[in-house]
């Protein structure tokens, strides 16, 4: 007989994977961990029953939550990381020429290892880089502790569930402003506004007094079911998301970076969104 993963994320609605063969599988100290092999979309890895990742889609992700926030900076010299344990994001942060530092804190570094060994295509050698510092820690308690400043700061978390929830939260946010430098871009996974639109809202309640400038931007990511996928955005500086499509073009072409979803016509683009998004934000 056939096995299948089913993801178990929302209560009366589920995607299921076809499981070819488990790879790994294993309860950490915080969260239970499985990567197993599907039959379309590759590797997948799973926390806690949600769907974190997937060989065939994770570029379009990865490249999304880095390149929109980094190309409007266009100078950001040193980024953090919170969470992104699989390594997708550190290595497409790492493309860009201008980053001297990118620090991530991961709170399992067992997600670390088992994605270095199973997914390695994820990071890419990322985890050898010398740019690259891996903090393995608690992200809210690194950002409210932290003497260090940062240009762009990303979180590539969980959903606000488990481990993760604190990520979604007041002082959390109020960390990230104080290790913003001037002009800083925060941004960060924020669910999938169709079936979790109380992300979308309540993110826009908890950022907006603590930025000038707070917004949400969208991306199509298959095994994200259920709509398009939304980042949260917020900066003091209002002036990195109105950037113009020249300028983020010449950002582009002078980086060198080879993408196969990001482009500055969808990075304008992505900031569209459907009515009943800006409804529920409202």
């Amino acid at each position: 007989m056939s096995e299948w993963f089913n993801e178990t994320l929302h209560g009366d609605y589920h995607q299921g994977f076809h499981i070819r063969e488990v790879l790994f599988e294993s309860k950490t100290e915080h969260q239970h961990l499985i990567i197993f092999e599907s039959g379309s979309f590759g590797r997948v890895m799973a926390l806690d029953g949600i769907i974190q990742t997937t060989e065939r889609d994770e570029f379009i992700y990865h490249e999304m939550l880095a390149h929109t926030p980094l190309f409007a900076h266009g100078n950001a010299k040193n980024v953090l990381i919170i969470g992104g344990g699989d390594g997708g994001l550190l290595r497409e942060v790492l493309k860009h020429p201008e980053v001297e530092s990118a620090v991530q804190v991961e709170i399992d570094q067992a997600v670390i290892d088992m994605c270095v060994k199973y997914l390695p295509n994820h990071s890419a050698g990322a985890y050898e880089n010398s740019r690259a510092e891996i903090v393995i820690g608690d992200g809210i308690d690194f950002v409210k502790q932290c003497d260090r400043q940062f240009d762009v700061i990303l979180s590539d978390s969980t959903d606000p569930i488990g481990p993760g929830e604190v990520l979604f939260t007041s002082p959390f946010y109020e960390g990230i402003k104080r290790c913003l430098k001037p002009g800083g871009i925060f941004a960060a996974q924020n669910g999938v506004a169709f079936m979790q639109p109380d992300e979308v809202s309540t993110s826009h309640q908890r950022l907006s007094p603590l930025f000038s400038d707070t917004a949400f931007y969208a991306a199509a990511v298959p095994s994200y079911v259920g709509g398009i996928m939304t980042f949260a955005w917020a900066s003091n500086e209002p002036s990195a998301r109105s950037q113009d499509l020249n300028t983020l073009q010449a950002r582009f072409a002078a980086s060198g970076i080879k993408t196969r979803y990001y482009n500055p016509a969808l990075h304008i683009g992505a900031f569209a969104l459907p009515q009943y998004l800006l409804e529920s934000i409202n």
